[in-house]
């Protein structure tokens, strides 16, 4: 996978407990999957539209669907194709960039993106679920995964105090032991237990896990919602670990498609990005 696809928090951190220590491991995001031309059929769209030879200088698939949908809508593609057209942008970072000023965010549902978060808290993905529209979640599901270790990301505030750390290390310890004992109580490493026991046990031991465990979360999002979510999670009054996860997808997407968030700058605030978009909620 490319660099520039899989980044790693430098920040954002998970702990786990092994015995008596702390192992630190980062968080991972993964970029899996974006929106891809069929260019075969797009080609057959502009035979049939009578403009064979139209083309775009779109930097990336995503933004190129995103112009192709905009001038549909008004048979853009060339001057005198649709006869109350004289004139027409060219290029794609003057069209998209007309769109988002003229918040015809529409069009830029039809392109998404696929992450895939590892090793972050269920509260990030317990704040980051609240977004439905436009979006879609697959989550590691802890009815069939059997914890045997909790990993746990620490807020800033936690870390700096030896104190508050000493209380986090000694009730992780003491809930993993219990999520041990409690697979060795009903023998779920027995051959012999069958998966259905091996699930509802499982699913029960769930409970006793502390909402900070770290898991795994795959999340898919098209542009129109993208854009919202990234100033909306980054914002100085949004929880930090969220802002930590959503400053790196910022730094994906202002990387990877430049003209779709060509609009949006970076501040930093509290030591974390804060990416604002001069056209909000197109």
């Amino acid at each position: 996978m490319d660099a520039d696809v899989h980044l790693c928090l430098d920040q954002l951190f998970i702990i786990v407990w092994e015995g008596a220590s702390m192992h630190k491991v980062e968080p991972k995001i993964f970029l899996v999957g974006e929106t891809r031309v069929v260019e075969e059929g797009l080609a057959a769209y502009l035979q049939h539209l009578g403009v064979p030879d139209w083309v775009t200088d779109a930097p990336s698939d995503v933004e190129k669907i995103i112009e192709v949908m905009g001038r549909l809508c008004y048979r853009s593609f060339e001057p005198g194709l649709n006869k109350n057209v004289t004139r027409v942008r060219e290029g794609n970072k003057d069209y998209v960039g007309n769109i988002l000023k003229t918040k015809h965010g529409s069009v830029t549902e039809h392109s998404s993106v696929n992450f895939i978060f590892a090793d972050v808290s269920r509260v990030f993905t317990h704040e980051l679920v609240r977004h439905r529209a436009g979006t879609a979640v697959s989550q590691e599901s802890l009815r069939f995964v059997r914890l045997d270790d909790l990993k746990q990301w620490l807020p800033t505030v936690i870390r700096e105090s030896e104190e508050a750390m000493e209380i986090y290390d000694e009730t992780f310890k003491h809930l993993e032991g219990l999520q041990i004992q409690l697979a060795k109580l009903f023998k779920l490493d027995d051959p012999d237990v069958p998966f259905a026991k091996k699930k509802i046990v499982t699913s029960a031991m769930r409970r006793i896990a502390p909402d900070g465990l770290a898991t795994t979360i795959g999340w898919s999002a098209n542009v129109r919602a993208l854009r919202w979510i990234l100033e909306l999670r980054t914002d100085p009054a949004a929880e930090e670990e969220i802002r930590l996860v959503f400053g790196k997808v910022g730094e994906i997407m202002l990387a990877r498609y430049p003209n779709v968030f060509s609009d949006f700058t970076v501040e930093i605030a509290d030591g974390l990005p804060y990416y604002k978009a001069a056209s909000k909620k197109i």
